[in-house]
């Protein structure tokens, strides 16, 4: 059977991404920010500490009384949740046999006290689970999520917890210009040639790459042809400064590379007629950050890197700025999207209670100027 769409989408949850645990009310065999580790947990059979056998996991103590444990993710960006994994990778006799997950969206960065009294709901019914196993669950609300709740009924042990989904980024936190590719800004991969050693993915992630596995690698290519990755950019916009960086990519860099745009709301992009060339064939230097000023003459959605022949890169980045109308339909996507508590919550200081549940319940908005002056502001 083959996998669900939803696995190509990044891990929302990812430590790689800021993702964090503030919370479990137990993990007394192991902790619970194993839970958000990027890769797979490991297993040593003769790895025990004084507490008894270590786990690359999470997991609590046999429970004796009624109840369940819990724990509550951070979303290291919020967004819409298409799908999760539990995975019970290694625990055989000691994984939960049933689990759930709620989800909330927040203002700032509520404490745990704060996230216990949050407005939860379920996004994947108490379900059962297999032993070492990646349990697999989609799931179909269209709600911006910042908060996920791992409920495990009634004790036991979780590897890894992937949350994964689309990033919808709030629009009061975005610069006037920002990096049209970045994940956290909404970016994401739309189509990759070869990823035989590490998923395109790594290209937009914040941060530097630590290691050559933190980017980009494709198979040694015994053809004529080249490897190539496209970027579907957050916003259609200008993309005026392009940083391609090979670093840790010592002896496989590729040689050259080069970036082409489209306009996808305009032209067909199957079309090569329709690409137009933002950076010309350029040679590349191995483990390093190369920066480069571009024409800035056209709008696109889209952006084509082509590396001659192969070769890896840790990072890139495509510097710029959104026209104003694509920046008020980032405003509108952000707010739509929101959970009702949390956009009553935007919405109550600027218009006060009785007009700010006026103008959740009508959504989903078509124009900014529905909203409050002050929020139209913020969202730019």
């Amino acid at each position: 059977m083959s996998e669900p769409d939803f696995l190509t989408l990044p891990d929302l949850a990812s430590r790689a991404l800021g993702g964090g645990v503030p919370y479990a009310n137990d993990e007394l065999f192991a902790q619970r920010e194993n839970l958000i580790t990027p890769g797979p947990a490991e297993f040593s059979a003769e790895d025990f500490g004084h507490k008894g056998k270590v786990y690359d996991g999470w997991e609590t103590r046999r429970r004796r009384e009624p109840g369940h444990d819990h724990a509550i993710v951070r979303l290291g960006e919020a967004g819409v949740v298409r799908g999760v994994v539990i995975d019970t990778a290694w625990f055989r006799g000691n994984y939960p046999p049933f689990a759930s997950v709620e989800a909330t969206g927040l203002e700032g960065y509520p404490s745990p006290e704060e996230l216990a009294t949050a407005d939860w709901q379920t996004i994947v019914e108490r379900s059962p689970l297999q032993g070492d196993a990646e349990n697999v669950f989609p799931v179909t609300t269209g709600e911006r999520f910042t908060h996920v709740r791992l409920s495990i009924y009634p004790d036991g042990g979780v590897a890894r917890f992937r949350v994964h989904g689309e990033v919808v980024p709030d629009p009061r936190v975005l610069p006037a210009a920002f990096d049209l590719a970045a994940l956290a800004a909404g970016g994401r991969i739309a189509d990759c040639s070869n990823m035989f050693y590490s998923s395109p993915v790594n290209l937009i992630l914040p941060g530097r790459a630590g290691t050559m596995g933190e980017g980009w690698e494709n198979a040694r290519r015994r053809d004529d042809g080249n490897d190539h990755v496209t970027f579907a950019l957050a916003a259609p916009g200008v993309v005026d400064v392009a940083e391609l960086d090979t670093s840790r990519f010592v002896g496989n860099a590729p040689g050259w590379a080069s970036l082409r745009g489209v306009d996808a709301r305009t032209g067909e992009p199957d079309d090569p007629a329709a690409w137009v060339e933002l950076l010309p064939r350029t040679r590349l230097q191995p483990d390093t950050p190369h920066r480069f000023r571009l024409a800035g003459e056209h709008v696109v959605t889209h952006v084509r890197m082509d590396v001659f022949p192969d070769g890896g890169l840790s990072r890139v980045r495509l510097h710029g700025a959104p026209p104003a109308d694509e920046r008020r339909q980032l405003g509108l996507r952000w707010f739509n999207a929101l959970p009702e508590a949390h956009a009553h919550d935007v919405l109550a200081p600027l218009a006060g209670a009785e007009q700010a549940g006026k103008l959740v319940a009508a959504r989903p908005l078509a124009e900014l100027a529905d909203l409050p002056p002050a929020l139209r502001a913020a969202l730019g």
